[in-house]
């Protein structure tokens, strides 16, 4: 079980100096030119012999091709995946129009352009595979090497049995290449929740979890943001999704122009003109879309899923609107309370000094406290300590006192994290009892100098889960 001390998860602003080390270089302008010129070729085709009513694919490929890409790097891969599938059934022997395969010449070329495709769909079902292979052995890394991380492992052998089986029997319900993919869609968006559930220890891992004393819980907060609508992958999309997002467009036309000319091949020949600015898309999409999986690729599998306290101070990514700033003066203290209803809520904090320090190296000290049965229990009204288990330090010259407390609802109180001095600090538990919880910075000690403080508190609530009818349960 690799070691998570001293670790965050990676966040936003870390991704952007990250990807600053890996610019992708521009697509070139034959994309964007060859992109217009297949929709130019689509409208003629569109103009001689416009769409029927009963011509619902070609329906639905159009308004796909009037909208907008997804927005999601993943989303996308699979619907390149998908326009790649459907360009390789139509460009099989057996469903290529008669007239076309009659023509040797012609039907030369459209073998070549398959054996383009099938190349660049293998690479991206290579690339899937390994992508989620590393992603879940990263994980499996931090979980306990004992039975604990064997349970997450059959789980997740079990569920993907079940997908598959699910996939299977659409097929053999003579399911479409579309119906395919928008189930396995929902498919990876079911192991988003998963994860979601995993971290939150709600739905089908809340009993799992239970008995997953030994998860750090920096690894329970990761699998619970990283995916995230404004979370650290957004970062990520905006680096890299434009050209990815372009080249889902381009192989979309290529299609939706290849699935129109088969329609309309005995009254609409197609033009060695037509065919040329085909072949050229192909081999550019291909050939792009191609170095692109080789780019980000490399990009995944360089890029840490944890980084130090230190890093993130580094990169100032606690200068933003959610963090406050005030002034201690000398012997005074500063106290910060939250009002916390449930328990299992989830409760952080950040914190450094921002003046007086001495350029002294120090390390920060990133905890992960977790409130067990028997610890922090209210007993006979006396202040009840959580032991924490913290790094060594150097302490310097200019720090601060904190503690965190608890009062309960009958004013017992107990103490959460003892009195101890820092520079900074950050630290996470999951509540055991509800009650305020009381966030003590003490320079009560300093008799000449202030300190200046920066800091952010945060409580969110546990998930409540909708409660089952009868019926549901039963399902």
């Amino acid at each position: 079980m690799a070691s998570t001390e001293g670790l965050v998860p990676i966040t936003r602003r870390f991704l952007a100096s990250y990807y600053d080390k890996y610019p992708f270089a521009s697509l070139p302008d034959d994309v964007s030119r060859l992109s217009s010129e297949i929709r130019s070729m689509t409208s003629d085709l569109l103009k001689d012999s416009p769409p029927r009513s009963q011509d619902e694919e070609e329906i639905v490929l159009l308004k796909e091709a009037e909208g907008e890409p997804p927005h999601k790097i993943d989303e996308n891969m699979w619907k390149n995946r998908e326009h790649m599938e459907e360009i390789l059934f139509l460009l099989d022997k057996s469903r290529c129009p008669p007239a076309l395969q009659n023509d040797s010449e012609l039907a030369s070329v459209f073998s070549i352009l398959k054996d383009k495709f099938q190349k660049t769909l293998n690479a991206l079902q290579a690339f899937q595979a390994m992508n989620s292979d590393r992603i879940f052995n990263t994980v499996m890394t931090y979980m306990p090497q004992d039975f604990r991380g064997t349970l997450i492992r059959k789980q997740k052998e079990r569920s993907e049995r079940n997908k598959q089986a699910e996939v299977d029997a659409l097929v053999n319900s003579g399911g479409s290449i579309r119906d395919q993919y928008a189930l396995l869609w929902r498919q990876q968006m079911d192991r988003r929740r998963q994860l979601a559930q995993l971290g939150l220890a709600t739905g089908v891992y809340k009993t799992l979890v239970k008995y997953l004393v030994g998860v750090p819980q920096v690894l329970l907060d990761f699998i619970r943001q990283i995916n995230d609508d404004d979370g650290p992958m957004e970062e990520q999309r905006q680096r890299y999704g434009p050209p990815l997002y372009s080249l889902t467009v381009m192989v979309l036309l290529i299609r939706l122009f290849i699935s129109l000319a088969w329609g309309r091949f005995e009254a609409i020949k197609l033009t060695r003109d037509q065919v040329a600015v085909l072949e050229q898309a192909v081999d550019v999409y291909t050939n792009e879309f191609e170095r692109f999986l080789s780019f980000i690729s490399e990009v995944f599998a360089n890029s840490p899923f944890f980084i130090s306290a230190e890093a993130v101070g580094a990169l100032g990514s606690r200068n933003n609107d959610d963090y406050k700033e005030i002034n201690i003066p000398a012997g005074k203290i500063h106290e910060v309370s939250l009002s916390v209803e449930s328990v299992n809520s989830y409760i952080a904090w950040d914190f450094s000094l921002t003046q007086g320090k001495m350029n002294m190296p120090m390390s920060r000290c990133f905890r992960n406290l977790k409130c067990d049965r028997g610890q922090g229990r209210l007993m006979t009204g006396k202040l009840v300590q959580i032991p924490s288990v913290l790094s060594p330090r150097i302490m310097p010259s200019v720090d601060i006192g904190f503690s965190v407390e608890c009062t309960d609802p009958s004013g017992q109180k107990a103490l959460i994290l003892p009195y101890r001095r820092y520079e900074s600090d950050q630290g996470n538990f999951s509540t055991c009892i509800s009650g305020n919880y009381k966030f003590i910075w003490d320079n009560s000690y300093s008799a000449f100098f202030k300190k200046v403080l920066r800091y952010k508190v945060d409580c969110i609530p546990p998930v409540v889960e909708p409660v089952q009818s009868a019926g549901e349960t039963d399902a």
